[in-house]
């Protein structure tokens, strides 16, 4: 699939960001990547709420071989053939693509937001707990030079 293929084929659908990733291309739309155009075909992003119509259509997940196994993503899908000569309905899968990308990544920002929070409230305990331990030493100290001192008078 070449560049031009993929603006007419994304036309009906509005404007896309084409950017050579991988072995293709990414396609993306209001900077959220939806789309890859591999030489092994066309991929959707998926979610839960989209992926039984890719499973209804027939197509499979993205797989790819490595050495050691066959790997698969399933948050890309191929696009079902028959959507090539239906512009119409290539608009509804790619909204419906874009959107799965979405929500990929609300939950991804509420993932990390979460996990800074986690950080931030582990980082307050450790130096909380390290205070209270130089407060500590701090005071056993005093306290020895103290019955040093007593002791030699």
């Amino acid at each position: 699939m070449d560049r031009d293929f993929l603006i007419d084929l994304f036309a009906d659908f509005g404007p896309v960001t084409i950017r050579r990733m991988f072995s293709g291309f990414g396609i993306s739309a209001d900077a959220t990547n939806f789309a890859l155009a591999l030489r092994s075909g066309l991929y959707l992003r998926a979610d839960e709420q989209t992926i039984p119509q890719f499973e209804a259509e027939g197509s499979k997940p993205f797989q790819y071989q490595t050495r050691a196994r066959t790997v698969t993503v399933s948050s890309y899908w191929q696009l079902p053939e028959r959507l090539y000569d239906d512009p119409e309905d290539m608009t509804v899968w790619a909204r419906a693509s874009l959107a799965a990308a979405q929500r990929a990544a609300l939950r991804k920002r509420a993932k990390a937001k979460k996990t800074a929070a986690r950080k931030v409230a582990t980082k307050k305990a450790v130096s909380g707990k390290a205070a209270r331990n130089a407060a500590g030493k701090v005071a056993k100290k005093a306290v020895r030079k103290s019955a040093r001192k007593h002791a030699s008078a």
